[in-house]
Formats: C-alpha cells, structure tokens, sequence
C-alpha cells in the first residue's frame, strides 16, 4: 500500500516528498529533475501516542508509517509515451492513492512547462493524460471480450462500456456512482483515474491565498469531486499541520487504521486494513502470533486513558478478551496470548 505523488513537472512534488519523508531527493528548476521514482517512507502522526506516553513513559515511541513514491513529471502527450509518459503511468498504476500536487506559486525563476501558472488547466491536462491512458485500457479490454465471443455481453462487459462513455465526457472514474460490487468488474485493469486523490494547492504565502480566485475554482472543483483540497506553501513549508494533514487523510484513503501495543520499554502503533480481525492483525506484529494465536487482551484507547492504567482498566471491567474474530477499533491497546 504506498502514495503516488503526481504533477507537472517543476510543481513542488520533490519538495514535498523531502518534507515528509526525510529524504534529499533531486528537486531542480528544470523539467524531469525526478527520472526514476523515489521511494520513501513516512511516519503518521497520532496525538493518541503522546497521550499514551504521557501515562507510560515508555523508552521509545513507534508510530505507523505509509510508503511514499516520487513519480517524475507528467506532460501533454505522456498517455502516448511522451517524455517520460510511460514509465510515469506505470508507476501511478502501482499506487493505491494519489497526492496530486498542483501549482499557484508564481516565481518566475522557476519554469513553467505551459509558459505560465493556470491551476485549473494544470490539473485538467494531468486528468486528460490519465483518462486518455484508461481508455485505451478499457478499449483494448473490450476489443478482447468481442473477439471471444460478439453476442455476449456480460455485466463486466456492461460496467466498461458505461465507464467509458464516463471518460469520454472528461470525468474521472472515482467519480462514477458505482455500485459496490461494479468496482470488482473493473479492479483487474488497474485503472488510473479510479484511485482516490488528495489536491494540493502549492502556494507562495499562505497569509493572501484566500482571496484567490484560482483557490476558489480549485475548491469547487474538489468538491465537485468529492476530493480532499489542502493549501500548503511548501516553499516556507511552516505549516507542520497541513503536511500532517496530507499525510493523516491518506492513511484513510489507504484504508488502514491503528492498534497499539504498550509497555515500559516501546509504545507502538501497528498498521492494519480497516476491517480486520485481531487472527490477521497478530501476524503484522510476527507471522509466530498468528500461528500460535489463542486470543487477545482488548482495551480500548479512550478507556485506558480515562482510567490511566492496563490494572485500573480492568478492575473497571474495561479489558477484555476477545477471539480470532474480533474486529478490531481503531486505537486499541492489544496484547496477544499464544502458543510458543
């Protein structure tokens, strides 16, 4: 599960993968500055760990983390290989979200592939590439389906030729109104304009981007889309709390959540898709836990905070124990009994 980060070329897309993830990859005034991705890790931040510090006074504190990758700059043309455009596309393809980073910064020092800053069109020739590129992926799906047998249409055949005609209009996919089960008819084509994204309006100050009409124009589009917009200035990149909101909204869109195991020596968080059950949970902390899984000691986070320790938890009633099926809420504190 890993973040795609997209864009035009000389948008801030490195800038902001090195802002996250404590890496120094390449970010120049030129297009291409990024030719193969880079790959980084992030770690998620959870204000539940420092309250969970705050009573144990642990040693060390782990927090989750999510794969990040750099993907080089998109241009008119790349769904036909142009610049970097196919190598840029596949890449997409291997991620489950995308951060796609837009540009409202106007330093004219640095280069514009259009010749100048328009967000709304910027946005719209990223789109029209990854639309274009789906449907030649859906068209020669479906060619395929004719050849096999013309007469028959079945409701896969049906979902295409109705997501196609949905591209053809401009839309996106993840705009579609599937129904749950339409999205299995589609997940083996590894389409590009399903996944879920996350906007950012890179910015040069943030104190005057609220009266931009670009900004405007910008939300209502995301909301047209049902889509996350957040303004960051990643320049000055001062603002912790936007970078931390970028990160938080796509541990969601990644579809994950967090457990928590806890003791005087580490206070760690645990990374797990959201629903799973405490059987396939055990095997994310060691595949021996799962084997050897007998059941699990269960506290929820608002009850262990509320009652300050694993001891006063339980003589509250509020720890209990809980099988191979128990799903798991976000934020339990957990502790596995198994056979060694």
């Amino acid at each position: 599960m890993k973040c795609g980060i997209i864009g035009l070329p000389n948008v801030g897309k490195s800038t902001f993968f090195n802002s996250i993830s404590n890496s120094q990859a390449l970010s120049e005034n030129f297009p291409f500055s990024t030719i193969e991705p880079n790959y980084g890790i992030t770690k998620v931040p959870d204000e539940r760990l420092d309250e969970l510090k705050k009573i144990i006074n642990p040693i060390r504190i782990i927090p989750s983390e999510i794969k990040i990758v750099d993907i080089a700059g998109l241009i008119k043309g790349s769904h036909k290989g142009e610049g970097l455009g196919n190598r840029f596309l596949s890449h997409i393809r291997e991620t489950n979200v995308i951060i796609h980073i837009i540009r409202f910064f106007q330093d004219i020092s640095v280069l514009h592939v259009e010749g100048t800053v328009n967000p709304v069109r910027d946005k719209e020739i990223v789109d029209m590439e990854l639309q274009l590129k789906d449907l030649e992926m859906i068209e020669n799906k479906l060619e395929k389906i004719i050849k096999k047998n013309e007469n028959h249409i079945n409701k896969s055949t049906h979902i295409m030729q109705k997501i196609f005609s949905f591209l053809k209009e401009g839309k996106n996919i993840r705009m579609y109104p599937f129904q749950e089960s339409d999205k299995e008819s589609i997940k083996d084509l590894q389409l590009l304009t399903v996944k879920p994204v996350i906007y950012i309006c890179n910015i040069d100050d943030e104190s005057n981007y609220k009266t931009s009409l670009h900004i405007e124009n910008m939300k209502k589009i995301a909301k047209m889309e049902n889509s996350t917009l957040i303004i960051l200035s990643l320049k000055k990149n001062k603002n912790c709390t936007g970078i931390n909101q970028v990160i938080k909204k796509a541990y969601k869109l990644l579809n994950l959540q967090s457990f928590f195991t806890v003791g005087k020596k580490e206070i760690r968080s645990w990374s797990i898709s959201n629903p799973c059950t405490a059987y396939e949970a055990s095997s994310v902390i060691h595949t021996d836990l799962k084997k050897g899984f007998i059941r699990a000691k269960v506290i929820h986070y608002d009850d262990f905070i509320k009652y300050g320790s694993e001891e006063n938890a339980k003589k509250a009633g509020k720890m209990f124990l809980v099988g191979k099926n128990y799903l798991i809420q976000d934020g339990d504190i957990i502790h596995f009994i198994f056979n060694q």
